[in-house]
């Protein structure tokens, strides 16, 4: 995959560039600068594609780990069993923020709806979490296996080398060919450069990791979220006292 998906990131510096006035959308115009990112419906739009991506992602890694432990023979245990179950969780859990924030929008500007702030945000903060948590099961439960393979496809065509490896390298439901070619795709996924990137671009994509807590936190605020939570709290708290129960609702009569 690093040989056809992987990406370079560049900096591009415009040095004494010349911007046409019909081009600049914003000219000393504080409010507007300041008020694009929450205003356009940005954060919802973006977040909506990012997690449609890592959805599919963790789609392919769903199958790689289930090839991978059945190539070793693994996947009768237990514990084997839950790690891929986690996996396939993380996986429904992107899909389902996906399918809300498709199926249940808030209003957006000019009569368009975006997909829901709150839906969003969370996507933010649990895409950080699923990928790094998928990259440690795989190294958990695989083990070695991803790096115990020949170096090169040519030891495969080498007459002298092909039945060692055939003998050596075969999995438990497949041959030493097809096993070697999973496990180097595995690799490729999580151990290589272009796996590296990877999990550092999905802890970083969004943001800085405390900053996209604080914005949980400070739209919940902004939304009125936080006095439901508290009053929520200060509801049951206010329903028993030291003398017992005050709510009848849960006064059993005990005759």
């Amino acid at each position: 995959m690093s040989s056809r998906f992987d990406e370079n990131d560049a900096v591009l510096v415009f040095d004494n560039a010349f911007i046409p006035w019909e081009n600049v959308l914003v000219y000393r115009d504080i409010e507007r600068a300041t008020g694009f990112y929450a205003a356009s419906g940005f954060l919802n739009r973006y977040n909506f594609q990012s997690l449609t991506r890592l959805a599919v992602k963790l789609d392919f890694m769903c199958g790689l780990l289930t090839k991978g432990v059945a190539a070793t023979g693994t996947e009768v245990y237990r514990g084997v069993q839950s790690s891929v179950g986690e996996v396939i969780g993380w996986r429904h859990l992107i899909w389902a923020l996906t399918s809300a924030m498709a199926l249940d929008p808030q209003p957006g500007p000019g009569g368009s709806v975006l997909p829901r702030t709150e839906y969003a945000a969370a996507g933010r903060l649990f895409a950080t979490l699923a990928w790094p948590r998928v990259k440690e099961i795989f190294e958990l439960v695989l083990g070695g296996g991803p790096i115990v393979v020949p170096s090169s496809y040519k030891d495969l065509q080498s007459k002298e080398l092909r039945p060692v490896l055939e003998r050596f390298y075969r999995g438990s439901d497949s041959s030493a060919e097809e096993r070697i070619k999973l496990f180097k795709l595995i690799w490729d996924s999580i151990g290589t450069e272009f796996g590296g990137r990877h999990e550092l671009y999905e802890r970083n994509y969004s943001g800085n990791h405390e900053q996209m807590r604080v914005d949980l936190m400070n739209l919940a605020k902004r939304r009125g979220l936080l006095d439901v939570f508290t009053a929520f709290a200060e509801q049951c708290m206010a329903e028993y006292g030291v003398d017992g129960w005050k709510d009848p609702t849960w006064i059993w009569d005990r005759k």
